[in-house]
């Protein structure tokens, strides 16, 4: 798990205040592995992201949809594992 602190990293780099926005790469090794095994280039769609945000004083825990990097890589041997993907990242949600 990678995580990137948003506001932090504006803070620093630019000196601009911003909303607490934190960015965290997901990886399960296995999937990713079966993933390159069927698309080389899935790479650029990896890790998986979460997005955990304020809006309105409520946290917003939002994903990417796994179901649509078979769309983006026009390769259907992804949807499996990408189906997979997604219900496992639904129900990590979920129980948030």
């Amino acid at each position: 798990l990678t995580t990137i602190d948003v506001k932090e990293t504006l803070k620093k780099k630019l000196n601009v205040d911003f909303k607490n926005y934190k960015i965290l790469g997901a990886c399960n090794p296995p999937f990713a592995h079966k993933a390159l095994q069927a698309e080389e280039e899935i790479g650029l769609l990896l890790p998986c992201n979460v997005i955990v945000y304020e809006k309105s004083g409520k946290s917003i825990v939002a994903a990417f949809d796994p179901m649509s990097m078979s769309r983006v890589m026009d390769n259907t041997a992804i949807e499996p594992i990408a189906a997979e993907v997604k219900q496992r990242l639904e129900r990590v949600i979920a129980a948030v």
